[in-house]
């Protein structure tokens, strides 16, 4: 077994834990990025194929690096990828790929991060392991469904061509989902379930949105925070509801012949998906656009709340000095969730990382 010690570790090299090496490297304050992946972007790399960025390119730089092409295009997956990739290259982070972080536990004012037979000991730790994390949410019944029905989550599913001929239910109609379904009602019927989150009122594409955007992103930074009582209300809906359709609408979705129904899927009968409403649908695939769990079993701390979020504000945990968060949904404002408000939230944890190793070489003086 090998031990290293580090100043601060950084679990995730997404654009959290990039922005977060970045703003610490800036400080002066030495620090090591782990991913659990082959490369940089690997996590954007695994998105359906068709997926472009919500925000133009002009709001999606992170710190120190503008994001390549027209201000107003909206990113590919792949190239957001690339660009995380050239980000770390620019500013020589330090990145250790294909190391997973199995357990993270507090020992003598420390904390002591397991990766297999390799041991490092940090003073600070921030966890940028993502927005919602990569465990899929599925209801238990799903194990109940037919073998015969194409089941996929939408973190497994890529093109329409996974699916098998036939109608395709997609459960869950926030903005994976309703793109998603609008992209196999193409080839397939569909139907898609779950409530109405409502919808982003122009389009991305289109002039208008030149004007709404800049708005939206101001509000959505400096007014739907968790300091104010909207803002609190719109985390919970982000964090346990999802967000609402923003490039595609309910026009598109009719027009294309969607099936929309507003009942929950609650359950099966003889193999085949139920409604609410007793209605039980026949159907050769379900995409499963039902989120994920954030799963934070390998933090042996005690530092959750009933609903498995960590306790912090702005990414503090307050029951352990020297533990952070980076990239949580809301974890300041409602642009915490997207690449536009990364930036900030990794500044400020830079910040107080800086502050508490400031403070602690002073005491040990």
């Amino acid at each position: 077994m090998t031990t290293k010690h580090i100043e601060t570790a950084i679990i995730g090299g997404g654009q959290a834990g990039l922005a977060t090496a970045y703003h610490l490297q800036r400080l002066g304050r030495p620090c090591l990025i782990l991913d659990a992946n082959s490369h940089v972007g690997d996590n954007w790399r695994a998105h359906w194929d068709s997926l472009r960025l919500y925000t133009p390119a002009g709001y999606d730089g992170l710190p120190g690096l503008p994001f390549p092409g027209p201000r107003w295009s909206y990113p590919t997956k792949d190239q957001v990828a690339a660009y995380l990739t050239a980000y770390a290259h620019r500013f020589a982070l330090p990145v250790r790929t294909l190391s997973r972080v199995e357990r993270l536990e507090a020992a003598d004012g420390k904390y002591v991060l397991w990766l297999g037979n390799d041991r490092i000991v940090a003073d600070n730790v921030v966890v940028a392991t993502g927005t919602f994390g990569r465990t899929p949410s599925l209801p238990d019944f799903a194990l109940d469904l037919d073998p015969s029905i194409r089941q996929l989550h939408s973190s497994e599913y890529r093109r329409a061509e996974q699916l098998k001929s036939g109608p395709v239910l997609v459960v869950g109609a926030s903005h994976s989902g309703t793109d998603i379904a609008f992209e196999v009602a193409a080839t397939h019927p569909t139907i898609l379930a779950g409530r109405d989150l409502g919808q982003m009122p122009v389009r991305l594409d289109h002039w208008t949105a030149r004007l709404f955007l800049p708005t939206f992103v101001f509000i959505g930074r400096h007014v739907i925070t968790r300091r104010t009582p909207m803002g609190r209300k719109a985390m919970d809906e982000v964090r346990f509801h999802g967000l609402p359709m923003l490039r595609v609408k309910r026009s598109d979705l009719k027009a294309r012949g969607v099936e929309r129904v507003l009942e929950r899927v609650t359950g099966v009968q003889d193999g085949r998906p139920v409604l609410a409403d007793g209605r039980v649908l026949d159907v050769t695939n379900v995409v499963w656009c039902t989120g994920f769990r954030q799963v934070f079993e390998w933090i042996e701390l005690p530092i959750f709340g009933p609903d498995g979020w960590p306790l912090e504000m702005r990414g503090v945990v307050p029951a352990a000095p020297g533990l952070f968060f980076c990239g949580l949904a809301f974890q300041y404002a409602f642009s915490s969730t997207v690449l536009p408000g990364v930036g900030r939230d990794a500044a400020y944890i830079a910040k107080q990382i800086d502050a508490r190793v400031g403070t602690s070489y002073a005491l040990a003086a």
